[in-house]
């Protein structure tokens, strides 16, 4: 059995997980293609949305719909419902409900959108339905803004994730706002915070990875990729080769250039050597 290093161990609600992906299980062209990307990313959880991946919604057809939960059952994987489609804090709560029943897990991705246009969480919303799922003992994962006054108060209601968007859902932009997602990195060290929305490119996945962020959550930008089984890989690796880089810790950015070769005639210089200046 191989054993994981507490630094690589995923840690959400005191559970732990080998993979910092989680992936989303909507938008793949068949159930083969599916499973074949669940394979290539070995993700930690998959997400599905419980008003728009019921059985008999999924793929078209009712007896997609049963495969479909037949294939999650297949994987072994933990599954992380979503509230996908919510408007109101009610409306979420409700929807969680049904997905503790279906799934028997208290895990629960809460999203309650306040714009059509963006499908930007309602803060207000999000708010009141987090608070009232954690007193109903769910361990919520609230897809939220960047926004550090949102986001406290989310930490304040009980939720011990954190689901910032890197962009607009499905735009595959990439990190709007770095600026924002490093300072809420910075301010909430602590707690686990996993990048969902709008990541396009294993370079952005790689890049929020080498900021200090725990995780990548992924759906479009592997489903609608041109071959969704090697972008999955490639996600993954890139997943792997962002916590690598922030755990080695990436060398301090220089104004000016600095010589990455020594002077002629001094190969090596001890850290003594250039701490006790010149010999008298």
């Amino acid at each position: 059995m191989n054993c994981i290093k507490a630094e690589d161990a995923l840690i959400l609600y005191g559970q732990s997980f080998a993979s910092r992906l989680l992936l989303g299980t909507s938008r793949y062209e068949s159930l083969v293609q599916l499973a074949a990307a669940i394979r290539a990313a070995d993700p930690a959880l998959l997400t599905v949305s419980v008003r728009r991946q019921l059985p008999g919604g999924c793929l078209g057809s009712q007896n997609a719909g049963g495969s479909f939960w037949n294939l999650l059952g297949e994987t072994g994987r933990k599954i992380l419902p979503n509230t996908a489609g919510c408007h109101t804090a009610r409306e979420a709560v409700n929807t969680a409900s049904m997905a503790r029943e279906l799934f028997q897990t208290n895990f629960i991705k809460l999203e309650v959108i306040g714009d059509e246009v963006n499908l930007q969480p309602d803060p207000f919303g999000l708010v009141d339905a987090a608070r009232e799922l954690v007193k109903l003992g769910f361990q919520v994962f609230p897809y939220c803004t960047e926004d550090w006054v949102l986001c406290t108060r989310l930490m304040d209601a009980g939720c011990e994730v954190l689901m910032p968007w890197a962009a607009p859902i499905g735009t595959g932009q990439g990190p709007r706002n770095p600026r924002g997602l490093r300072e809420l990195r910075e301010r909430a060290p602590q707690i686990p915070l996993i990048v969902d929305a709008g990541i396009g490119l294993p370079s952005h996945a790689c890049q929020v990875m080498e900021w200090g962020f725990d995780g990548v959550l992924l759906n479009t930008a592997v489903s609608r990729a041109l071959d969704p089984v090697r972008m999955a890989s490639a996600f993954a690796e890139a997943i792997k080769g962002g916590r690598n880089a922030f755990l080695a810790g990436p060398m301090i950015v220089q104004e000016k250039a600095v010589s990455s070769t020594p002077e002629i005639g001094r190969p090596f210089a001890s850290d003594s050597s250039r701490s006790e200046g010149p010999a008298l």
